[in-house]
């Protein structure tokens, strides 16, 4: 069964911000993820993500960055996880999903 990206997503949601306690994909920190089949292996994919920070000097960076990596990594059929962090766009809190907004009381 291939994988989609969907899948790859929902596992991420394992992935809770520490200052915030939010999951980093309601947080909308996600901006891409890249579903790649592996050349000769059946049922084999790299996943490529690209991720941001709610600010460029996050604490919980490092954090995010591993934990991401390991949840992405957990699924089946994934050979190999790279994440780059990227500043660009900036993270705003209109990228967050309703349900971050209401864990968080922002309406």
């Amino acid at each position: 069964m291939p994988l989609h990206e969907d899948q790859v997503r929902e596992s991420l949601k394992q992935v809770i911000d520490p200052e915030l306690f939010v999951n980093i994909v309601d947080l909308g920190l996600i901006y891409v993820v890249d579903v790649v089949p592996v050349d000769g292996e059946d049922d084999k994919y790299n996943v490529n993500i690209e991720m941001t920070m709610t600010s460029p000097m996050c604490p919980a960076g490092p954090q995010l960055v591993s934990e991401t990596r390991k949840y992405a990594g957990e699924i089946e059929s994934v050979a190999n996880v790279e994440v780059k962090v990227v500043m660009d766009p900036p993270w705003t809190q209109d990228m967050m999903t309703d349900d971050a907004r209401d864990q968080l009381g922002i309406f």
